[in-house]
């Protein structure tokens, strides 16, 4: 078959790769991006899941994409625009009295909280958003080696150093006191208010395998807050028209960049030769050529089925073997013939964000069966009905609801063919608990469990990070040690995916990342 050739072939046409692609072809690079799927976008897409209604079908908030991709790739120029931003959480509770969080990660709280919570809460979530921005800069820089590193990885780790001494003597203490504590420890030292413990410490745990009492469970909190949308730390925004949005965006910024794009064409394998990465073998026998190889798809799925493993060390596929990747979150979609009632929520409310976790205890019981294989018989629940800031997602009058639902565990005992029905039977009826009557106005429903996720959006184990996100896979150790940096064993291969350095969410930052390693070693 004929042979093309450029300068770089970037492998996934998620929102990684597209960024990965654009950078590098600003670079002066000649770019090809190629995409399995005939959309681009991987998780962070739209689609109509029943005639009428479109929903984000994985990622659905938008609170960690990268201030430097937004700006330097002119998302606003090339479309990106904000159905909503800075959306307010509201804590349901099974009584009615929610407890509503207004501002960047509850800067203000309405309900019938005691005022030493408050003043609690306040010094609580000023030290923690500093902690985060401590962080914050590490998000979009690629990981030090702490072996045989050079300047840059010096210059890394000192200003990490450097920015924690400069929070201060007493601040610094309390950072190293807490940066592996549970969520569940660090929110009971401070307040006492069961909702607002509750809406934190699910925060801390969305999309892991994590309870809030699980070790490590308030680093993830802080690798949250460190994220920002629409300019602002910890807030969270709803595109307008879905998060295909983001990708339409990007892909538009890729394209003007000069990137090439190929949807519908599969990589069957990395092609190597000398020991390295020389191009790739697409579906039907076409092989393209290049010196610069970028993976933006699952680590495991690249080496495993892309590379191979009788090429690689030993022991480095026995380390990507044992990336835990067990998906814990489900996805629901409702299509809603009108405007659902939520216990004590005013329909001005329901633009902002709903959490179905009354407690750390009720978060806490809700994942605890996961641990054995079994879904959660009373499951916490992120919910967002975007219809109402954003009305082209239903039909005029008419509304969509999405939900991430924890806990689903990936490899669930009973297999998901048996506990599908089931699940979702369980999963409405903790919904109409907090929203009585909802059923009735259920026109169609589609949930997605971790086993669909990882057949759909090709996300081994169905986890949307690409890899837990835990003290053991962060930073120079994910995906795992000797790969960290966005270079592989195999000169001429990189990664630049969720799996990657920073890690997963609608963030950019694994791509951005790893373009500018590249361009910085000349490759």
């Amino acid at each position: 078959m004929p042979t093309q050739s450029c300068d770089a072939i970037v492998i996934g046409g998620g929102h990684n790769g597209l960024v990965c692609a654009a950078y590098l072809a600003r670079g002066g690079r000649k770019v090809m991006l190629v995409e399995s799927a005939e959309t681009l976008g991987g998780a962070a897409r739209t689609v109509e899941f029943a005639p009428g209604y479109r929903v984000s079908p994985v990622a659905h908030i938008l609170h960690q994409l990268h201030p430097s991709v937004v700006r330097d790739l002119a998302l606003a120029r090339h479309g990106l625009e904000y159905a909503a931003t800075n959306i307010p959480t509201t804590a349901l509770s099974s009584d009615g009295n929610p407890l509503i969080l207004r501002g960047a990660f509850g800067d203000r709280i309405d309900g019938n909280l005691e005022h030493s919570d408050a003043a609690a809460w306040t010094a609580l979530r000023q030290r923690l958003l500093r902690f985060a921005k401590t962080l914050q800069p590490l998000l979009a820089r690629t990981p030090p080696r702490l072996r045989g590193g050079d300047r840059a990885d010096l210059t890394t780790l000192a200003s990490l150093g450097w920015r924690l001494r400069r929070l201060g003597r007493a601040d610094m203490r309390q950072f190293m006191r807490m940066a592996l504590m549970n969520i569940a420890d660090a929110l009971e030292e401070e307040v006492t208010d069961p909702r607002l413990q509750g809406v934190v410490a699910f925060d801390a745990v969305l999309g892991t395998h994590l309870g809030p009492r699980s070790p490590g469970s308030l680093l993830t909190l802080l690798y949250r807050l460190a994220g920002e949308a629409a300019g602002t730390q910890a807030a969270l925004a709803l595109p307008k028209g879905g998060m295909g949005a983001v990708t339409a965006a990007l892909q538009r910024a890729a394209e003007v960049a000069g990137v090439t794009i190929r949807t519908g064409t599969s990589v069957t394998r990395v092609l190597i030769d000398s020991d390295r990465a020389v191009g790739v073998s697409l579906e039907g026998g076409e092989e393209l050529r290049a010196p610069v190889i970028v993976s933006g798809i699952n680590p495991r799925t690249t080496f495993f089925d892309l590379v191979g493993p009788t090429v690689l060390d030993t022991g480095f596929v026995r380390r990507i073997k044992h990336i835990r990747m067990r998906g814990n979150a489900a996805k629901l979609h409702l299509a809603l013939d009108g405007l659902p009632t939520f216990s004590g929520v005013a329909a001005s409310e329901m633009a902002g964000r709903l959490v179905i976790a009354p407690s750390v205890a009720y978060v806490e019981t809700a994942f605890n069966p996961a641990k054995y294989g079994e879904f959660s018989s009373a499951p916490a629940m992120e919910i967002i009905v975007p219809s109402v800031s954003d009305p082209s997602l239903a039909p005029n009058g008419r509304h969509v609801l999405s939900a991430v639902v924890q806990y689903a565990p990936f490899g669930l005992k009973a297999g998901w063919n048996a506990g599908k029905n089931e699940f979702l039977k369980t999963v409405l009826t903790t919904l109409n608990t907090y929203a009585p009557g909802i059923g009735e106005h259920i026109v169609a429903s589609e949930l997605l469990t971790p086993a669909d996720l990882e057949q759909t959006y090709r996300m081994p184990g169905g986890h949307w990070h690409h890899g837990e996100l835990a003290v053991d896979q962060m930073l120079m150790l994910r995906p795992v040690p000797g790969v960290a940096q966005y270079e592989t064993p195999i000169p001429g291969l990189y990664l630049c995916g969720a799996g990657s350095h920073p890690g997963g969410g609608v963030m950019g930052a694994a791509g951005h990342n790893s373009a500018r390693h590249i361009l910085a070693r000349g490759a």
